[in-house]
């Protein structure tokens, strides 16, 4: 059978997707033991984890490059779940990094305003999870500036307020939220989560997977395997398995 006719008897095959919205801890996610990575592999023959991670942004950028990734609820169709990551450059101090900062509401009315632009789109708020900002380790991060020539430029506590808000803004938004600030510091030193005080190492996202996957294995358990098993095709008549 030629290839086009092939095309023609099947039905287009599209794989529903998984976005991973955020700043460099998701960007990094698809590194080697990176927590994206872990989806991926776990996800790969029920849909794709898209990753859509913009090292260095806070959500005052990110709601204005939101509606150009989903543009409409024809292409937010097939989307199964998307990721919201921000917070750990948003808290940054204003005083120290005047760029990257912004305000503990404004950060609140951004991350609610993203939210409701997917409901908008028909991503309904049990697909939307967000994800609060890890906790900082200021000795190490500031090693990082000190290097850079900077002074250490956030701090824990306010990354804590940031992490709140977050929290606070899920629950108004009826969506899931994945306390990373507070489950990374419950009962044990949390230094160990992270690579240079700000970024996540392998046992950070280890961490990050785990959770992570807790709260999407139940929204995707109903996903179906795309395409047979390679055992349950028909050799003898593959079309009829395939097409």
């Amino acid at each position: 059978m030629a290839l086009a006719e092939a095309g023609a008897r099947g039905r287009l095959l599209r794989w529903p997707r998984v976005l991973l919205f955020g700043d460099s801890i998701t960007e990094y996610s698809f590194q080697e033991n990176g927590w994206g990575a872990y989806l991926a592999e776990r996800l790969v023959r029920k849909c794709d984890v898209v990753n859509r991670g913009m090292s260095g942004y806070n959500t005052r950028w990110a709601k204005l490059i939101l509606p150009r990734l989903i543009t409409d609820s024809t292409n937010a169709d097939g989307i199964v779940a998307v990721t919201i990551f921000f917070g750990a450059n948003d808290s940054a101090l204003k005083e120290l990094n005047p760029k990257q900062h912004v305000p503990l509401e404004e950060y609140a009315a951004n991350l609610k305003s993203m939210v409701q632009y997917l409901k908008s789109v028909d991503i309904t708020a049990d697909r939307i999870i967000l994800i609060t900002p890890p906790p900082l380790q200021e000795s190490a991060w500031e090693k990082e500036c000190l290097a850079k020539g900077d002074k250490l430029n956030r701090s824990n506590a306010t990354t804590g307020q940031y992490a709140q808000a977050c929290v606070q803004a899920a629950r108004e938004c009826s969506t899931d939220v994945l306390d990373l600030w507070t489950l990374m510091q419950k009962n044990q030193d949390f230094s160990s989560y992270l690579s240079d005080g700000l970024h996540l190492s392998t046992k950070g996202n280890s961490f990050l997977a785990a959770q992570l996957w807790s709260r999407l294995e139940n929204k995707l358990s109903a996903l179906p395997s795309l395409l047979p098993y390679w055992r349950d095709v028909d050799h003898t008549n593959p079309e009829a398995s395939l097409l």
